[in-house]
């Protein structure tokens, strides 16, 4: 039996204050994310609840944490399980805006048509979803919906209590006006008429317990990103662009837009950002380069990654099934995985300042 004198948890917990996150710029044990720690001798447990199960540091913090923890005398084995409860955001308002069952209401954007939007809103969500959080996407782009294409969704949805019941594929939950209309039965809708559709969309969908609610928006600067931002709250949005001038300058346009509504830009997104041939590592820059950097630096918002052109995005988006869950090795896989966790890292961000 060892005489050693077993640690404290006055000990441990003084030795986790020096786990900083990086981002919040304060310790685990004031932030509390310190749970459950038990000691039994010279073994201590506990956990530690990040803010999003999608943290891109969550495995350095682990290991910050062990090895602070084995340096406290009396400390013979540790074992740390990392857990997640994301928070929700708040508006200034109170409740106004706040949809049932939804922590926090990311917007997908362009400011122009062909640029890779509902791509890259499908995969963020379906990337958030793989790093353990509850999602959900909206397709919000009335005119012209590719959310259940791309995720493979079909049929009519049924309504219990009034709610309409989402889909759920890849373990995200859908609803879309495509679900609701015949497949080739074009929507023609004036301003009030998708101001109403939205709201449904909205409130009137069954949505279950989300983290995260990802609106795939119609391109543009329209009646659509309007009624959103006037009748839900948004935590913020993700501006998607090609590296050429001209998807730039509606870009531009876009970050303006939602400047002007109060809605916080989580960072942009430059898809097709370069294309290597197959057996080769040459980069060809179909369509300039630079864009997303341009954007950063003329408006301060974070450039949150490029994704490159390759024929498993597109195959994915045909298919119903998208990359991240089709092809998760590929680059451009890589690339939106990686670009979800800095999304989740924004929005942990903003709802603790």
């Amino acid at each position: 039996m060892s005489s050693t004198t077993a640690p404290t948890e006055a000990a441990v917990l003084q030795a986790l204050r020096s786990v900083q996150d990086p981002d919040l710029h304060r310790d685990i044990v004031a932030l509390g994310f310190v749970k459950d720690l038990r000691i039994c001798g010279g073994n201590v447990a506990f956990q530690i609840e990040l803010t999003t199960p999608a943290c891109p540091v969550k495995d350095l913090m682990k290991s910050q944490a062990e090895r602070a923890v084995r340096a406290v005398p009396g400390v013979e084995q540790v074992t740390v399980e990392m857990t997640a409860s994301v928070t929700a955001s708040r508006p200034v308002l109170g409740d106004k805006g706040m949809i049932p069952g939804v922590k926090n209401v990311i917007a997908v954007s362009s400011g122009k048509g062909g640029v890779g939007k509902s791509t890259v809103a499908v995969n963020l969500a379906c990337a958030l979803h793989r790093a353990g959080a509850r999602v959900g996407i909206l397709d919000a782009d009335v005119y012209g919906p590719n959310v259940p294409l791309m995720l493979g969704a079909t049929g009519q949805p049924q309504v219990v209590d009034k709610k309409i019941v989402p889909f759920v594929r890849h373990g995200v939950q859908v609803m879309s006006m495509a679900l609701l209309v015949a497949e080739d039965q074009p929507v023609i809708w004036r301003g009030p008429m998708l101001h109403s559709a939205v709201r449904q969309f909205l409130f009137d969908v069954a949505w279950q317990n989300l983290d995260y609610l990802v609106v795939d928006l119609p391109p543009g600067t329209g009646d659509a990103q309007l009624s959103l931002s006037q009748q839900a709250h948004l935590m913020g949005a993700v501006i998607v662009t090609t590296p050429q001038d001209v998807s730039v300058l509606d870009v531009k346009k876009a970050i303006r837009m939602f400047q002007t509504v109060n809605v916080p830009i989580l960072g942009v997104v430059e898809n097709m950002a370069w294309f290597t041939p197959p057996g080769h590592t040459e980069r060809y820059h179909l369509f300039g380069s630079g864009g997303g950097a341009r954007i950063e630096r003329e408006f301060g918002v974070p450039l949150l990654g490029q994704i490159p052109i390759e024929m498993p995005v597109r195959e994915g988006g045909d298919h119903g099934t998208p990359v991240v869950v089709s092809a998760p090795d590929s680059a451009a896989a890589q690339a939106l995985t990686a670009i979800a966790a800095k999304v989740a890292q924004r929005v942990s961000i903003l709802n603790a300042e």
